[in-house]
Protein backbone atom coordinates (compact mmCIF):
# COMPACT_ATOMS: atom_id res chain seq x y z
CA UNK A 1 0.00 0.00 0.00
CA UNK A 2 1.39 3.40 -0.92
CA UNK A 3 2.03 6.08 1.65
CA UNK A 4 0.52 9.29 0.28
CA UNK A 5 2.36 11.39 2.87
CA UNK A 6 5.81 10.81 1.33
CA UNK A 7 7.62 14.04 0.41
CA UNK A 8 9.02 14.16 -3.12
CA UNK A 9 11.27 16.73 -4.81
CA UNK A 10 11.76 16.93 -8.60
CA UNK A 11 14.72 19.00 -9.82
CA UNK A 12 15.07 19.74 -13.53
CA UNK A 13 15.79 22.99 -15.38
CA UNK A 14 12.97 22.28 -17.88
CA UNK A 15 9.43 23.01 -16.67
CA UNK A 16 7.99 20.45 -19.11
CA UNK A 17 10.24 17.72 -17.71
CA UNK A 18 9.27 18.52 -14.12
CA UNK A 19 5.57 18.39 -15.07
CA UNK A 20 5.95 15.09 -16.94
CA UNK A 21 7.72 13.47 -13.98
CA UNK A 22 5.18 14.90 -11.53
CA UNK A 23 2.38 13.32 -13.58
CA UNK A 24 4.12 9.94 -13.22
CA UNK A 25 4.07 10.37 -9.44
CA UNK A 26 0.43 11.53 -9.54
CA UNK A 27 -0.48 8.48 -11.64
CA UNK A 28 0.95 6.29 -8.86
CA UNK A 29 -1.01 8.19 -6.17
CA UNK A 30 1.72 10.51 -4.84
CA UNK A 31 0.80 14.19 -4.62
CA UNK A 32 3.24 15.79 -2.15
CA UNK A 33 5.59 16.85 -4.93
CA UNK A 34 7.74 19.98 -4.89
CA UNK A 35 9.53 21.31 -7.98
CA UNK A 36 12.98 22.90 -8.21
CA UNK A 37 14.39 24.45 -11.37
CA UNK A 38 17.92 25.22 -10.24
CA UNK A 39 20.65 23.73 -8.10
CA UNK A 40 20.33 26.64 -5.66
CA UNK A 41 16.61 25.92 -5.22
CA UNK A 42 17.29 22.23 -4.66
CA UNK A 43 19.99 22.90 -2.08
CA UNK A 44 17.79 25.41 -0.27
CA UNK A 45 14.80 23.06 -0.13
CA UNK A 46 16.89 20.11 1.00
CA UNK A 47 19.00 21.88 3.61
CA UNK A 48 16.34 24.14 5.14
CA UNK A 49 13.26 21.92 4.90
CA UNK A 50 11.35 21.12 8.07
CA UNK A 51 11.42 17.38 7.40
CA UNK A 52 13.45 15.12 5.09
CA UNK A 53 12.44 14.33 1.53
CA UNK A 54 11.55 10.70 1.01
CA UNK A 55 12.54 10.87 -2.66
CA UNK A 56 14.49 13.33 -4.79
CA UNK A 57 14.49 12.95 -8.57
CA UNK A 58 17.16 15.12 -10.20
CA UNK A 59 18.46 15.73 -13.69
CA UNK A 60 22.27 15.34 -13.60
CA UNK A 61 22.58 18.37 -15.93
CA UNK A 62 21.34 20.57 -13.10
CA UNK A 63 24.62 20.16 -11.25
CA UNK A 64 26.68 20.48 -14.45
CA UNK A 65 29.84 19.35 -12.67
CA UNK A 66 29.52 21.95 -9.90
CA UNK A 67 28.37 19.39 -7.33
CA UNK A 68 29.03 15.69 -6.92
CA UNK A 69 25.40 14.57 -6.76
CA UNK A 70 26.19 11.01 -5.73
CA UNK A 71 28.38 12.23 -2.87
CA UNK A 72 25.77 14.81 -1.84
CA UNK A 73 22.92 12.31 -1.59
CA UNK A 74 24.76 9.33 -0.09
CA UNK A 75 24.93 10.44 3.53
CA UNK A 76 22.48 13.32 3.46
CA UNK A 77 20.08 13.08 6.41
CA UNK A 78 17.59 15.33 4.56
CA UNK A 79 17.12 12.89 1.63
CA UNK A 80 16.10 9.27 2.11
CA UNK A 81 16.21 8.16 -1.55
CA UNK A 82 17.46 9.80 -4.74
CA UNK A 83 17.28 9.11 -8.44
CA UNK A 84 19.86 10.88 -10.60
CA UNK A 85 18.79 10.66 -14.24
CA UNK A 86 20.30 11.87 -17.51
CA UNK A 87 23.67 10.73 -16.18
CA UNK A 88 25.72 9.76 -19.25
CA UNK A 89 28.28 7.72 -17.33
CA UNK A 90 26.12 4.81 -16.14
CA UNK A 91 23.03 2.71 -16.93
CA UNK A 92 20.29 2.29 -14.34
CA UNK A 93 21.95 0.94 -11.21
CA UNK A 94 22.19 1.38 -7.52
CA UNK A 95 25.44 2.84 -6.37
CA UNK A 96 27.55 -0.01 -5.04
CA UNK A 97 27.86 -0.65 -1.34
CA UNK A 98 25.54 -0.92 1.65
CA UNK A 99 25.54 2.76 2.55
CA UNK A 100 24.78 3.72 -1.03
CA UNK A 101 21.55 1.79 -1.53
CA UNK A 102 19.52 4.98 -1.33
CA UNK A 103 20.80 6.39 -4.66
CA UNK A 104 19.93 5.14 -8.13
CA UNK A 105 21.58 6.42 -11.29
CA UNK A 106 20.06 6.33 -14.78
CA UNK A 107 21.38 7.31 -18.20
CA UNK A 108 17.83 7.85 -19.53
CA UNK A 109 16.92 11.42 -20.50
CA UNK A 110 13.79 11.15 -18.32
CA UNK A 111 12.72 8.45 -15.87
CA UNK A 112 9.83 6.24 -16.90
CA UNK A 113 7.00 4.87 -14.78
CA UNK A 114 8.93 1.67 -13.99
CA UNK A 115 11.90 3.56 -12.57
CA UNK A 116 9.61 5.80 -10.50
CA UNK A 117 7.70 2.75 -9.20
CA UNK A 118 10.99 1.13 -8.14
CA UNK A 119 12.16 4.29 -6.36
CA UNK A 120 8.88 4.68 -4.52
CA UNK A 121 8.74 0.99 -3.57
CA UNK A 122 12.06 1.53 -1.80
CA UNK A 123 10.85 4.75 -0.15
CA UNK A 124 7.56 3.17 0.94
CA UNK A 125 9.34 0.13 2.37
CA UNK A 126 11.78 2.27 4.35
CA UNK A 127 9.02 4.50 5.73
CA UNK A 128 6.91 1.46 6.67
CA UNK A 129 9.86 -0.21 8.42
CA UNK A 130 10.60 2.97 10.37
CA UNK A 131 6.92 3.35 11.29
CA UNK A 132 6.69 -0.27 12.48
CA UNK A 133 9.82 0.16 14.61
CA UNK A 134 8.39 3.34 16.17
CA UNK A 135 5.05 1.64 16.87
CA UNK A 136 6.82 -1.32 18.46
CA UNK A 137 8.93 0.95 20.66
CA UNK A 138 5.92 2.97 21.81
CA UNK A 139 4.00 -0.24 22.60
CA UNK A 140 6.91 -1.48 24.71
CA UNK A 141 7.04 1.86 26.55
CA UNK A 142 3.33 1.68 27.38
CA UNK A 143 3.73 -1.86 28.76
CA UNK A 144 6.63 -0.81 31.00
Amino acid sequence: MINKSLRILIADPQHFHRMKIERLFNHLGYYRVAPAQSLVELLTLVEYGCEPFDAVVINAELAAGSLDLLGFFLDNPHVRHALIYNEPSAPLQSASGFAQENVQISHAALPNIGVIEHLMALADAQRETASNAWNKASTLQRRA
